[in-house]
């Protein structure tokens, strides 16, 4: 009874963990470039009382065996890096990635972070930088005299200035890594490289396999809506059924107990 109870225990554990997932997927189904997690979810050790293929006396084996499961863990939980919806603003300073690919910017502490929301606004000097002041990498500067501004899918940067005609004042990189589930969430839309997602490859939208970019528009979150709520019940649904089994076993554990 006591393994049954510790194993519904994990049960628990590991229920809420998901919960807990799905409803910070839902708490950002409206955040910019915002991507929904996965969870996977991992047997425990088992304690072998008869290991398979042991012997039966002195000339035969067991193809079966006595094994005992310990209950479940959260093996990981990850970012799903799938593609969110355009949302159109028709703002010259919004830049949407179609396909792979991140924005590098620079965080107050001097580090370049990497992040699939374009949504850019100019400083009193012009140079381009999300809303939490993080600055484009490299450093695009708009005149302050341009009329409009101009963004090729690939990345060129064009400002029209009066007298002048059109410029070109930039260029977008991009940067792709070969393991993006490997990245390290930080919050706000930024992400930091590490061992497991190898370091950062850059390069020009549209060629090599980065995507190209999309003006006037930012990419919308890939949580779905319907399926989170699907997961939600499930969810739900195994947890209510580990506090049974927990409710049964210490019953059965009492009964036990209470025999004369």
């Amino acid at each position: 009874m006591l393994g049954a109870l510790t194993s519904a225990a994990t049960g628990l554990q590991a229920q809420s963990a998901n919960i807990e997932r799905i409803s910070n997927d839902l708490a950002n189904v409206n955040t910019d470039a915002y991507k929904r997690s996965s969870s996977e979810f991992h047997d425990l050790m088992y304690e072998t009382i008869k290991p398979p293929g042991g012997l039966i006396g002195a000339a035969s084996q067991t193809p079966v065996g006595i094994q005992k499961g310990l209950g479940v863990k959260v093996g990981s939980i990850h970012k799903n890096f799938d593609q969110g919806p355009a949302k159109m603003t028709y703002h010259p300073y919004d830049f949407m990635i179609e396909g792979r690919g991140f924005f590098p910017v620079q965080l107050q502490n001097g580090e370049i972070g990497y992040t699939r929301n374009g949504s850019f606004h100019i400083d009193a000097t012009g140079r381009l930088q999300l809303a939490s002041g993080k600055l484009l990498m490299p450093q695009i500067t708009i005149p302050s005299n341009t009329l409009n501004v101009t963004v090729s899918s690939s990345g060129e940067v064009k400002a029209h200035q009066p007298n002048q005609g059109e410029a070109v004042i930039g260029q977008l990189q991009i940067i792709q890594f070969q393991n993006e589930q490997g990245l390290e969430a930080k919050g706000e839309g930024i992400y930091r490289p590490t061992l497991a997602s190898g370091p950062p490859i850059q390069g020009i939208p549209g060629e090599n396999g980065f995507g190209i970019i999309q003006q006037g528009a930012v990419e919308g979150s890939n949580v779905n809506v319907a399926n989170s709520m699907v997961d939600m019940i499930t969810t739900q649904r195994a947890y209510e059924m580990n506090t049974k089994v927990m409710g049964v076993a210490d019953q059965m554990l009492g009964a036990t107990a209470n025999i004369k």
